[in-house]
């Protein structure tokens, strides 16, 4: 049986944390980002489908390489942080579903229909952003999630004759608090939900 974490984590993960478009000039290691995918990797996915492949932008050439598909209101930020994670979606994620999922044919579910397989690559690989997300700020950093770039010149640059098309941006690192905007409100649970 499981008990509630506590208020201080919870507020790390939900409450307190907001999304950084300033960073500190402090590293972000190979091993802290092996960590984030190895606790992000556990979460659920469609029959365990798990679509994401993730490309970590860390050193000067590869922000470089990056640099022209971004918007240029992201350009200056991206390159500043420390490091930022490309979530791409595989569209041929259900040649691996014999060994993700192995006690049915959950291979023949997704063969020869293509809808079926962009809307599971697309949502399941959001899905894992999302995870990777909670995974950074539960081991201490920061992120700032991001759209505004120009997705085929991503494409082109990292996922060259693959199957693989990215779906989002997250810059990783330790925010510098001092630039963030004042808390934007959130709708109410009354606004936004409803028990029936």
């Amino acid at each position: 049986m499981h008990t509630p974490i506590n208020e201080q984590a919870l507020a790390q993960l939900f409450a307190d944390a907001r999304t950084h478009n300033a960073w500190q000039q402090r590293e972000v290691s190979d091993a802290q980002l092996q960590a984030i995918y190895d606790a992000m990797k556990w979460a659920p996915t469609s029959a365990n489908c798990s679509p994401a492949r993730i490309v970590f932008v860390k050193s000067a050439d590869a922000k470089q390489k990056l640099a022209p598909a971004l918007a240029e209101g992201n350009l200056a930020k991206t390159l500043a942080a420390p490091v930022t994670a490309i979530i791409g979606s595989d569209y041929a994620f259900h040649e691996k579903l014999p060994y993700l999922f192995p006690h049915a044919d959950a291979k023949s579910w997704f063969d020869g229909n293509q809808p079926l397989i962009d809307t599971t690559a697309f949502r399941n690989s959001s899905l894992q952003g999302a995870y990777l997300m909670l995974a950074a700020r539960a081991l201490g950093l920061d992120c700032g999630p991001m759209s505004g770039f120009d997705n085929a010149k991503v494409d082109a640059a990292f996922f060259a004759g693959t199957d693989i098309r990215s779906n989002f941006l997250i810059n990783l690192g330790y925010g510098d608090p001092s630039a963030l905007y004042p808390r934007s409100p959130r709708l109410s649970f009354a606004e936004a939900c409803q028990i029936v």
